[in-house]
């Protein structure tokens, strides 16, 4: 996207890989400040197309400018993500952030078991968030009252989960890649294959590997954003 006569701001697309232990604000944070470091630039209008929690990496569309009046359209397409899960344990946020909580399997799933599991995951999905999720309830986020130790009670939600492929199967571990719409917590999805199981359910690792035609392949180096940002780095939001 070319810039208009007169306009000294950046405006168009930047994918990156999200680091392990940033929030997807952290990366906004940074591409707004190497926008910034351009001549006269001034103030940069920057946001992002999908969160991903701070245990999470992967892709990560970044729009600066003009192009954030798309992020509502980039949200809502497919996304990719390949997931660690850990079927021994549940845990309150149904990650890794909390203390696990133990569960007794006499007899670990088979892998038909498995597969059976992941067919309930698949399609339409009424899916309940995870308490610890950045969802409005009464007036605050979800997570404020769950970290306090206070009951939170989330309405079910429906999804779309177009595929879920086994990738691997050592109990407890087991990889997935995960095909799904806007809105899909992957989160939930470990702890409600734990209960269609009868095992514990939570999610050890997580990374997106698309965000509609942007992949992990076209990442910008977040080392580089060290030196600014030119405009003919950014992609055009024609590759929609």
């Amino acid at each position: 996207m070319a810039d208009q006569p007169g306009d000294d701001k950046l405006h168009g697309l930047l994918v990156i890989d999200k680091p392990l232990g940033w929030s997807s604000m952290d990366v906004v944070r940074k591409v707004r400040y190497a926008a910034g470091k351009g001549s006269g630039r001034g103030k940069q209008k920057v946001g992002h197309a999908g969160t991903l929690d701070p245990l999470a990496t992967g892709v990560l569309v970044v729009c600066l400018g003009r192009a954030t009046k798309m992020v509502d359209q980039l949200m809502g397409q497919k996304k990719v993500y390949e997931a660690a899960i850990d079927l021994s344990a549940f845990t309150a946020s149904d990650d890794a952030e909390m203390p696990r909580e133990e569960v007794v399997v006499e007899s670990p799933p088979t892998v038909e078991q498995i597969d059976a599991a992941l067919l309930t995951q698949t399609g339409e999905v009424e899916q309940v968030p995870p308490a610890f999720s950045a969802i409005h309830v009464d007036g605050k986020r979800a997570y404020q009252a769950a970290r306090k130790g206070e009951a939170v009670e989330l309405k079910p939600r429906t999804v779309r989960i177009d595929k879920v492929e086994r990738l691997g199967y050592d109990w407890p571990r087991l990889g997935l890649r995960i095909t799904c719409g806007k809105g899909t917590y992957v989160r939930s999805i470990a702890r409600d294959l734990g209960r269609y199981l009868g095992t514990g359910g939570h999610l050890t690792a997580l990374r997106r590997t698309a965000s509609g035609v942007f992949t992990i392949g076209q990442a910008y180096p977040m080392g580089q954003l060290e030196n600014g940002l030119a405009q003919e780095e950014l992609l055009s939001i024609s590759r929609i």
